[in-house]
């Protein structure tokens, strides 16, 4: 019995240990976007391997396979920024604002891929908040491409996402990370208004 015990302390003091270390790396790669550089990326690939193990393991189907999406992301990323940066003459950030219309279309798109993928989650798999998890989920994966374009808005998208995960991680007793996604929800606003200011005198250098 003693045993069974300790294996379980040992397992959980594991899972904290890692949501520790996943939780740093994350909350570097936001702070990094936000001041677009380009080390974001490593950073966020680092997590997102760390993440994969814990989500699986804290039955976030979901969010586990989502960790795996950012993975690649954090690839893409990385080689989009670098690419802007070679490219763009100095002083350019590379920044874009996509239309209302267009992000209202993706808006729609994307919540319809939510409740498909909400409906395989609660039917054929075990996943706790299968609906919710599955529309972060669904939203993370549209909002992640947004920042490897630079589109603007991206961080409005991430206020919604990241308050909303607050709610599960709770539930779900990861205390890390819903600290994490406290922090993320008020970066994302002020991330926000730091690159509309970039955005704005990007536009003002280099009027249409």
């Amino acid at each position: 019995m003693l045993d069974a015990w300790l294996q379980v302390f040992s397992g959980w003091k594991t899972l904290t240990q890692l949501e520790l270390a996943a939780t740093l790396l994350a909350l570097a790669y936001v702070l990094l976007a936000m001041k677009q550089s380009l080390w974001c990326w490593p950073a966020a690939l680092l997590s997102t391997l760390l993440y994969t193990h814990i989500m699986w393991h804290s039955a976030l189907l979901s969010d586990a396979l989502l960790q795996v999406y950012y993975a690649g992301m954090a690839l893409y990323g990385w080689y989009s920024w670098r690419q802007q940066q070679l490219q763009l003459p100095a002083g350019q950030s590379g920044m874009t604002e996509w239309s209302a219309g267009t992000h209202l279309n993706l808006i729609g798109g994307t919540a319809i891929c939510g409740l498909l993928l909400g409906y395989l989650m609660e039917q054929y798999t075990d996943a706790d908040f299968a609906y919710i998890d599955a529309q972060t989920t669904a939203f993370s994966v549209m909002t992640t491409y947004l920042v490897a374009r630079k589109v603007v808005s991206n961080w409005l998208y991430w206020v919604v996402i990241d308050a909303i995960c607050i709610y599960v991680y709770i539930q779900k007793h990861l205390y890390f990370t819903t600290a994490l996604f406290v922090l993320y929800t008020i970066i994302a606003l002020v991330g926000f208004f730091v690159w509309r200011n970039s955005y704005q005198q990007q536009q003002q250098m280099n009027p249409a």
